[in-house]
Parts: structure tokens; C-alpha cells; sequence
């Protein structure tokens, strides 16, 4: 097929419309102009003719060329066709066109699965980053454009022991999903949205569940020690608050010090800073607060605002710092805090400011399937009668709690053949008081100090999926709480 382009005739055009002017401008005489100047712009008008009609004609001779070539193809193609039958019938392999229709729709398929793994990868790589989840770090490892991953976990719980007319129950805990996207290599969208107990309907046996967004964040990436993040953020707290992806935690349950006392999952509106040097990695944030209204005899948990409309006349900063040591694989130590105003200037708290102190120090340890935490946490009230007082319950104005971790994957000692699948029993001891100190004058309820003994199986038949049976048995110190036997079952993607 021929083609014509319209970029040598439009240069020609150009320079007749110039001679043009160049001639009226001598008919009429310009009397600015001396015949020296107008003879200099004549010869230059037509040095550029000149170079325009070299150009067209260039393009001209490679657009005959690329006809000649298009007809020689053409004419090969037409042979090919023609002799198709005959080789056939010799017994070569025809070039028929059903063939070819095949060889194209192949090409195009792979295109497409080509422009699909460019935005969801059908492989990656778990790994956290930038202190969010290994499945929620996905879209940092893509190109560009859109990353899906996510996580589920159900529990079957049967109570044992002290069950005080308590029920078993099963429940669809929780689904999420993770939604990124990638505008650039350093501007990144990041979210998490949750189901939780599969209905935002009340039924007969328990209340509704919801549909919450859990962080959703803009990340500015600048350098590797200094980025800059806004939006709905993860408190950067714990082990949990951040990092509660199912297949990443022992237990069918979260720890409960980081439930009572980390009130995971912890979330405010915020911005501030984030990012790595060397064998540190840091995060600060300067927060929506908590609001006291919340507060009661079993800690700060209800006076999470979660972005939802939430009173910004107290303000919060939290920071994190982990450190892992290229001398011992394996090992990070670290630690975080969160200090806030939490009364939000409402009338019934009158002047007290409410400022609340929370403290974390954590350590990890993993090496040849040995996996060790510990972890403790601290918070400290100020205004705490005035608080009980509004709140009508008695809120204490210090609360702790701590636990120490053991696991140890077995499945390379007993079934080495299966390479990529886990199984480690584990044991983990908790305490934790919500009561620890009250304001004078205030009764301590002690059904808040706690002790709390787990123990059971992670099972993993595939990196991806996780099968959990445990045992907790609760000791406190005043009154009885039901022990229960718990199995659960998590996957991320």
C-alpha cells in the first residue's frame, strides 16, 4: 500500500509563501529596507527553498523505497500461499492460514498476559517494606501501575475450663484487601480494606460486622533514609499493629498485649517521615490523637478515632526504631512510643489534658527454624480521675504488659523431603493489667491482671496458607475467664 506524508509538500508551501512576501515586499517598494539588506534576505530565502525541496525529496525517494519493499513482500506472501497445497501433498508442513491464525492468537495472548504481569506479578517475593506487611509491600516491587494482594483468617473457638455459660463459636474473622498503585518509581498509593465477620448485618447470635479502610496512604520516595508519608497510618508500634498478616503471626488469636494494651489494629490520620540507613530502619508520624471519651476499666483501646471524623484539638507523635545487626542474622531490637493529648478539649474533662505516654521495646530472633520475641509495653495517663470521673468507670493512669515467644519449625527434622512447607510448635506466655495503678481514691477492678499461657502448632503446607491449633489458659487475679482451644486457618496472596 502506498503511502504519502504531508511533511515535504508543507515545507515547500512554506517557502513559496516566503518567496511570495519577499516579492510583494520589493513591488511595494519598502523604503525601510535598503537593496543590499533585500538582496541578502532573497538569497537566504532561497538557500531555504532549496533545503526544504532536498527534504521533500528525500522523503519522497525512502517512501518509494518502502513501497518497493511492501510490494516485494506482498508478492512473497502471495507465492507462499500458492504453494502451500503442493508442499502439503510432498508432505511438508503447510503454512496454512489456519496455522497462522493460530501462531497470532498465541502472540496475542502472551501480549496480554505480558501487559497483565506488568500490573499484578503472578510471583513475588514476600518481604516487608517500609513497615507495612509482606502482602501489603507488593506494590513496591512493581514497575508501575496497579498491585491486589490481601488475607483471611477464620477461627473456630471451643471453651474449656471455667466457661461460665459461654458459647463455642465460629466465626469468619476477617477478609482484606490490599489495593496499591504505583505512579511513579517515587509516588506510591498504598490501602488496606477489611471485612470483618463476614456481614455488616446483625444477626441472631451476634452483633454486625463492618467495612473498615485500616490505612490508606500516600509515600513520597526520596531517598532510602528519608521518605515522606501521609494519609491514614498504621500507629508503628508492636510486632502486630503493622505486621498482621495471618501466615507471619503464631496463634489463632493475636497476642492479647497487643490487643489490650497496643490496641492493635491501631490507626490515625497523619504524616511524617520513613526509611532505612543501614542496619536501621526508623518511622515517625505526627498523629490525630486518641479521644478519652473511649477510655474504660480495660484500657485506651475504645479511644481509637481511625480517621473516622475524628477530633483533631489534641495532636499525638509516635516514633519507631528497629536495628538489625549484619554481626547476628537474624537478630532486631527495637523499640517505639506515643505521646498525645487525649481529652480533644471537650467540656466534661474541664482542663485536664489527658496526655497519654505509651512505650514498646521488642526484640526478635530467628535463626535455623529457632524463633524467639519478647516484647513489653507501658502506658502512662495523665488526668486519669479526672477521665474516670466524665467516664463514669475507672480509668487507671498506668497499664502494662509483656510477653515472651518460643517456636521451632520441625518439618526439616522429620519430613525434609518437603522443602517449602512449615510446621513449628510454639508456647507464649503473656501478663498484662489494665489496672496496674489507679488515681487515689479509685477502686483497681484486679479481673484486668492477667496471665495467659498458649500453646499449639503452626502448620504451613504452602508459604501462602496457614493452618494454626492452640490451647490458652487464663489465670487472673480476681474471678474466672473461660480457657478455650482454638483453630484457625490464614492466607495471604
Amino acid at each position: 500500500m502506498q503511502q504519502t506524508s504531508t511533511r515535504g509538500p508543507g515545507r515547500a508551501v512554506r517557502a513559496i509563501l516566503a518567496a511570495t512576501t519577499l516579492t510583494l515586499g520589493v513591488a511595494q517598494g519598502t523604503r525601510a529596507d535598503s537593496l543590499e539588506e533585500i538582496e541578502r534576505r532573497g538569497q537566504q530565502l532561497l538557500q531555504q527553498l532549496q533545503h526544504e525541496l532536498d527534504a521533500a525529496r528525500r522523503e519522497r525517494e525512502a517512501l518509494e523505497a518502502d513501497r518497493k519493499q511492501f510490494e516485494a513482500e506482498r508478492r512473497q506472501f502471495e507465492a507462499e500461499r500458492k504453494t502451500a497445497p503442493a508442499a502439503a501433498t510432498a508432505g511438508a508442513a503447510p503454512a496454512t492460514p489456519s496455522e497462522t491464525d493460530r501462531k497470532v492468537d498465541i502472540l496475542a495472548s502472551e501480549i496480554q498476559q505480558l501487559k497483565t504481569n506488568v500490573a499484578v506479578p503472578p510471583t513475588v517475593d514476600y518481604k516487608s517494606k517500609y513497615g507495612y506487611g509482606p502482602a501489603a509491600s507488593k506494590v513496591y516491587s512493581v514497575s508501575r501501575g496497579l498491585s491486589i494482594g490481601g488475607y483471611g483468617e477464620g477461627i473456630y473457638t471451643n471453651t474449656v475450663g471455667d466457661t461460665r455459660g459461654t458459647s463455642d463459636t465460629a466465626d469468619a474473622l476477617r477478609f482484606v484487601l490490599y489495593t496499591g498503585y504505583k505512579f511513579t518509581d517515587w509516588l506510591v498509593l498504598n490501602s488496606e480494606i477489611e471485612f470483618e465477620h463476614a456481614t455488616t448485618s446483625a444477626t441472631v447470635s451476634a452483633g454486625s460486622g463492618s467495612v473498615s479502610v485500616e490505612f490508606l496512604t500516600l509515600d513520597f520516595l526520596a531517598r532510602d533514609y528519608a521518605n515522606l508519608r501521609m494519609g491514614l497510618v498504621l500507629v508503628p508500634m508492636g510486632f502486630i499493629n503493622e505486621m498482621h498478616e495471618p501466615v507471619f503471626f503464631h496463634g489463632a488469636n493475636r497476642p492479647e498485649v497487643e490487643r489490650v494494651i497496643i490496641p492493635t489494629t491501631w490507626r490515625e490520620l497523619g504524616a511524617g517521615i520513613f526509611g532505612e540507613a543501614g542496619e536501621f530502619t526508623y518511622r515517625a508520624y505526627t498523629l490525630t490523637s486518641l479521644n478519652a471519651d473511649g477510655f474504660s476499666s480495660s484500657g485506651i483501646r475504645g479511644g481509637r478515632q481511625s480517621g473516622n471524623r475524628a477530633l483533631v484539638d489534641s495532636y499525638a507523635g509516635t516514633g519507631r526504631l528497629d536495628y538489625e545487626p549484619e554481626w547476628a542474622e537474624g537478630l532486631l531490637v527495637g523499640g517505639s512510643f506515643f505521646v498525645g493529648g487525649t481529652t480533644q478539649d471537650q467540656a466534661e474533662f474541664g482542663n485536664a489534658d489527658g496526655l497519654l505516654t505509651l512505650w514498646d521495646a521488642h526484640l526478635q530472633y530467628r535463626w535455623r527454624g529457632i524463633e524467639l520475641r519478647a516484647l513489653g509495653a507501658w502506658g502512662y495517663l495523665d488526668d486519669a480521675k479526672s477521665i474516670s470521673n466524665a467516664n463514669e468507670t475507672t480509668v487507671a493512669n498506668q497499664f502494662d504488659g509483656y510477653y515472651l515467644e518460643a517456636a521451632y519449625d520441625v518439618m526439616p527434622l522429620i519430613l525434609p523431603q518437603f522443602e517449602t512447607q512449615y510446621l513449628a510448635p510454639f508456647f507464649r506466655y503473656e501478663h498484662f493489667d489494665t489496672q496496674e495503678h489507679v488515681p487515689s481514691g479509685l477502686v483497681r477492678d484486679r479481673t484486668k491482671d492477667t496471665e495467659l499461657y498458649t500453646m499449639g502448632l503452626t502448620y504451613k503446607p504452602h508459604p501462602q496458607i496457614v493452618l494454626k491449633l492452640d490451647y490458652r489458659n487464663f489465670q487472673q487475679a480476681q474471678g474466672e475467664r473461660a480457657d478455650d482451644v482454638n483453630f484457625g486457618a490464614g492466607f495471604v496472596f
